[in-house]
């Protein structure tokens, strides 16, 4: 995958996580059906770096290394605080759920489970950020004419 789309399907997804996870921006209606829509944005973004999942997994096994195997564990983290958010956000849901004809039980379960996974999520999105500037600077500067950047995602990206 090119580095340029990598970067622009990257920053979208995040653009819209960081609209969708603050609902006293948005209203709570709009901040469910957003939370759906960054969803389908992430399974988008996991399909575009399917390759790359599949040499990381490999690679982490065949040659394991501190690198690799923080990015995959960074990732897998992430995969799982993101889908607790989303079933959690579905558990509390006022809106998506009633325009479905759908009622959740458990509200006192799922509320606490939202906001706590939420953090979580926002954390670990930081951090994969703070362990990919490397990448995205030098997709940025490849993009203003400097030195080639690393085209690769390997250890860097996804």
């Amino acid at each position: 995958m090119d580095a340029k789309r990598n970067l622009a399907v990257d920053v979208v997804a995040l653009a819209v996580y960081l609209v969708a996870a603050n609902p006293a921006l948005t209203g709570i209606g709009v901040h469910e059906w957003l939370g759906l829509a960054v969803f389908v944005v992430l399974l988008v973004h996991a399909a575009l770096h399917f390759d790359w999942i599949v040499e990381t997994v490999k690679g982490a096994a065949r040659a394991p290394s501190a690198t690799r195997l923080g990015n995959l564990v960074l990732d897998v983290l992430s995969l799982i605080a993101f889908v607790v958010v989303t079933v959690s956000g579905l558990g509390v849901s006022g809106s998506v759920l009633a325009s479905l004809g759908l009622y959740a039980d458990g509200y006192y379960f799922w509320d606490p489970l939202h906001a706590i996974s939420a953090k979580v999520l926002l954390a670990l999105l930081v951090v994969h950020v703070a362990a990919h500037w490397k990448w995205l600077h030098n997709v940025l500067k490849k993009e203003r004419g400097g030195k080639n950047g690393n085209d690769s995602c390997e250890g860097s990206d996804a």
